[in-house]
């Protein structure tokens, strides 16, 4: 297969992992009302993350995923491992549905934060227009929060002072993984292979030394297995090995900017698979959030995103 056809091929792959992950912060958070948000990331994770490590000593690509570069093992490695915490414990710890639905929306602010990155670490040139898309996106984000009949920065503020924490962790998970998504391309770029596998199962012993430490009840029902085994299958392992992919031999800027209907995707799953009746709020903070992304998309200067790959050697 030609460069340019695998690139696309690539690019795709990214596009698939960003229709996967739309159910993700629906089946964690019915998991985390049973069984638990650690319980729900350690057996997920683990399971995956070792059922992908056997098959790729199987096929004998195991050892060379070990010798991939260290900065790309180490630093995207613990980049991976701590964004998955955060968005498990964020989503577990909010106090209703509904606050899971906003954290959500707050940890999709990493595609702009991906582009943000990608211009000092892959030296993508953006125009003027890109800083105004990128706080129509933090307005998205500062919007979602507020709840039915209280629209105010007085509501806003109580509810941020009354339930920090999830707003708090689902920040920093799009700040790591929007930093992670351009620091891997860098790092390892060029490389053959990845090493999601060997990240997801570190998330997972991770997450499982925690849930030792801060014991949690679980009530194990067959829907909650279910849910771990579509979990375990899809958002855990499929979509992040085909993320992987895309952010280090796609286009990163297209992948990035298309991930943008991913809030929009989500919040609709989450809302029907909840059962929530969401404000006009929350869905003007995904529209704000796309046409952030949609008007950062359209500022990234066209061809920075092939000079950015090859800078990363």
């Amino acid at each position: 297969m030609d460069t340019a056809r695998q690139r696309r091929v690539n690019t795709a792959l990214g596009i698939v992992a960003i229709v996967i992950w739309s159910s993700m912060m629906a089946l964690a958070r019915s998991l985390s009302e049973t069984v638990g948000p650690l319980t729900t990331g350690a057996l997920a994770n683990t399971a995956s993350g070792a059922a992908a490590c056997l098959y790729l000593a199987a096929r004998g690509r195991l050892l060379p995923a070990l010798r991939l570069p260290r900065p790309y093992l180490v630093g995207s490695g613990l980049l991976f491992v701590t964004y998955i915490a955060c968005i498990y414990l964020a989503v577990g710890l909010a106090s209703s549905r509904q606050q899971a639905i906003e954290v959500g929306i707050i940890n999709y602010l990493w595609p702009a934060l991906t582009l943000v990155f990608a211009i000092p670490i892959l030296h993508t040139r953006v125009r003027a227009a890109f800083w105004p898309g990128v706080i129509l996106g933090l307005a998205g984000a500062a919007l979602a929060p507020l709840r039915l009949e209280e629209y105010s920065l007085d509501a806003l503020a109580a509810n941020l002072r009354d339930h920090p924490v999830p707003y708090l962790l689902a920040l920093v998970a799009a700040i790591l993984w929007g930093l992670y998504s351009s620091v891997s391309r860098r790092w390892a770029g060029k490389a053959e292979g990845g090493a999601v596998p060997l990240f997801v199962l570190a998330t997972g012993l991770v997450l499982a030394a925690l849930r030792l430490a801060f014991p949690e009840e679980s009530v194990w029902t067959p829907r909650a297995v279910a849910e771990l085994v579509l979990i375990a299958l899809f958002p855990t392992l499929l979509a992040y090995a085909l993320w992987d992919v895309a952010v280090r031999r796609g286009n990163l800027t297209l992948v990035a900017s298309l991930s943008y209907v991913t809030p929009l995707l989500s919040t609709a799953v989450s809302a029907v698979y909840l059962r929530v009746a969401l404000g006009w709020n929350l869905w003007a903070a995904c529209g704000l959030v796309v046409a952030g992304a949609f008007l950062c998309s359209r500022s990234v200067v066209k061809g920075c995103d092939a000079s950015a790959g090859r800078s990363s050697k």
